[in-house]
């Protein structure tokens, strides 16, 4: 229920965004708990992880209660972030877009290091924080 400024937290660490469709479907909720299980393991390696779906605060609130979720997550009601990062697709005989479950890492100096738009749920947290351990190596 706060503001999150992403060069803000670009001052601090490098940012992995997690775009997901809806709180509380057993597929996003998977992913959020994996994510917040490595949490303390991308802190130590120079990450913060932040989930992002249309969903209210309310809901993600409701979401990270119920659930024991960790990882901070963000409302795009109107999927202006979405938009921006080219996540949205449109199903085959729907009229709305639906957010597409990417991942987005972003290195500290704001550059996109890497957009993975066909996540497989199981180890991806894991595969992420690969990615992040080797961008921290190389800088």
């Amino acid at each position: 229920m706060e503001p999150f400024e992403l060069r803000d937290a670009l001052s601090h660490a490098a940012v992995v965004l997690c775009f997901y469709p809806r709180d509380g479907t057993p597929a996003c909720t998977r992913q959020a708990l994996e994510f917040s299980d490595h949490e303390e393991d991308f802190a130590k390696a120079g990450a913060v992880v932040v989930g992002i779906s249309p969903d209210d605060c309310l809901t993600h609130a409701a979401f990270r209660d119920e659930h024991g979720i960790s990882i901070r997550l963000l409302s795009d009601p109107d999927l202006e972030v979405c938009r921006l990062y080219g996540v949205l697709h449109r199903r085959e005989g729907s009229e709305r877009d639906t957010v597409r479950r990417t991942t987005v890492l972003i290195d500290r100096a704001g550059v996109v290091r890497h957009l993975i738009d066909d996540v497989q749920l199981r180890g991806h947290a894991a595969e992420v924080l690969k990615l992040v351990r080797e961008i921290a190596r190389n800088r």
